[in-house]
């Protein structure tokens, strides 16, 4: 049985992520950090792709070769955050779709609140990729994939830079059937359900908003 969260420990992902949690790191540093590493961590997310064999021809001879088989993937950045992962992606597949899904965390209760999604019509073929360099508390990871499967999508996986053990119980209790991936599992939340050690707030580092 597959382990999760899966914790990869690349050597290149753990050297750009120790980057970006040094304080000192600039915004345009983060910013192409996080491109950097996010194809990385989806090379090791997307492992069992299906595969079909198909009939070509080299410049020297016909052979077959194997090609990715079915719909190509949906990434899904959850937002503001996440769009900072989607660029390097991108690059990597970039036949792939999009969707988006829109939350904040109500600063007292600690709850996702909505205020946007739009998928492709097409979601529940396709095998879904949810991009959210932090999973702290888990309720706006939890809140996005409640959105997302009941706009039809079935199989869905979850990346994160670093997440913390209460948002890892959270999404095992809540969505079992998702896979999560993360670089690193930290140690807890402070009162302010930041990640500690963590790298801060990922959207404002990001963005420089703060």
């Amino acid at each position: 049985m597959e382990p999760n969260p899966v914790i990869i420990t690349h050597p290149l992902v753990q050297h750009k992520l120790t980057l970006m949690r040094r304080k000192q790191t600039s915004t345009g540093e983060f910013r192409l950090l996080l491109r950097e590493l996010s194809p990385l961590m989806l090379y090791e997310a997307t492992r069992d792709l299906p595969m079909a064999m198909q009939r070509i021809s080299t410049p020297m001879e016909e052979i077959d070769a194997p090609l990715l088989s079915g719909k190509k993937l949906c990434f899904v950045p959850v937002l503001r955050a996440g769009l900072g992962m989607l660029d390097g992606m991108l690059e990597l597949v970039p036949a792939a779709r999009v969707g988006h899904v829109g939350l904040y965390r109500d600063p007292v209760t600690l709850d996702a609140i909505e205020y946007y999604i739009k998928v492709p019509e097409d979601i529940g073929e396709r095998l879904v990729i949810v991009l959210d360099p932090m999973l702290a508390t888990g309720h706006s990871a939890s809140a996005a994939l409640d959105r997302l499967k009941a706009q039809g999508a079935r199989t869905i996986r979850f990346i994160s830079l670093v997440a913390a053990p209460r948002g890892i119980a959270l999404l095992r209790e809540e969505h079992p059937d998702v896979i999560m991936y993360t670089a690193a599992v930290d140690r807890e939340l402070n009162e302010h359900a930041y990640i500690l050690p963590g790298l801060g707030d990922a959207g404002d580092r990001l963005f420089g908003t703060k």
